[in-house]
């Protein structure tokens, strides 16, 4: 049987958990005998892969290279990442440019195959560089099987980290943010806003999170999130409104079945 992470309790007191037992947990896991399976034959046979087709048709390979960037569901898509792939991202008009997910594009990238001077697959560092990206997502993956809440707490953790060290504006970040499903949970949850918003015209939208996240936070800059302090912060309050929106749901089930009853 494979290592299943261990989530005690939900909320804060579970994340508080994860955290002091995130090294012994991550290292059981990376060790366990699928895990260990998927990496040893992605080392051993990705310096052999000359093409992007070449990576698609190998099941084992591609299910590892769509892992380390969070796109597993993706497994049966394999002529549309094929395509993409191939096409890059130097043109203003490539797919993965204009996809809103930023996954995609993240993906192109690492591999390079639409490099004009190859791609970077023979590059020293880059074999451990996709396992390592795929590790820490299939543990994510795995604590989310016990609780979905802690799998979106360390997605923004792990993401936010990275997007607000980034050389780009601060619009591009939010509108980033808002391309990815998970981050966009956390933070409409955290900012108790509705996920009817999604409706809205997205500059629309991009200014309602920077406005609320102002209020909360005195700042609506995501750079502010290279903190490790900012982003506990963040992922805090999602863990409390989460909590309070259940109990909300709760109250307001417990009220409908007391009307039915009269």
């Amino acid at each position: 049987m494979s290592f299943q992470p261990i989530v005690p309790a939900t909320g804060l007191v579970g994340w508080s958990f994860l955290q002091r037992t995130m090294e012994t947990q991550t290292a059981a896991f990376e060790t366990s005998p699928q895990i260990t399976r998927d990496t040893e034959y992605f080392i051993e046979n990705i310096g052999k892969i000359q093409s992007a087709e070449e990576l698609v048709g190998d099941y084992r390979l591609f299910k590892v290279a769509l892992g380390a960037f969070g796109l597993d569901d993706h497994i049966q898509d394999r002529f549309f990442i094929q395509k993409m792939l191939e096409e890059g991202t130097l043109a203003d008009d490539a797919m993965a440019n204009r996809m809103t997910d930023p996954r995609y594009g993240a993906m192109v990238d690492a591999f390079g195959f639409g490099n004009p001077f190859g791609s970077n697959i023979g590059n020293e560092g880059f074999a451990d560089g996709i396992i390592a990206s795929y590790t820490t997502r299939q543990f994510e993956i795995a604590v989310g099987q016990q609780d979905d809440t802690m799998r979106q707490a360390l997605n923004a953790v792990r993401e936010l980290e990275d997007l607000a060290s980034q050389d780009i504006s601060n619009d591009a970040m939010w509108y980033s943010i808002l391309g990815s499903a998970p981050m966009r949970s956390v933070f409409e949850t955290a900012l108790a806003l509705p996920n009817s918003i999604v409706n809205l015209d997205l500059d629309k939208q991009v200014d309602l999170f920077k406005d609320r996240l102002q209020k909360v936070t005195g700042s609506d800059e995501i750079a502010q999130f290279s903190s490790e302090g900012a982003r506990e912060q963040i992922v805090q309050r999602y863990f409390l409104m989460d909590q309070i929106s259940n109990v909300d749901v709760m109250n307001s089930s417990q009220i409908a079945l007391s009307l039915l009853q009269m």
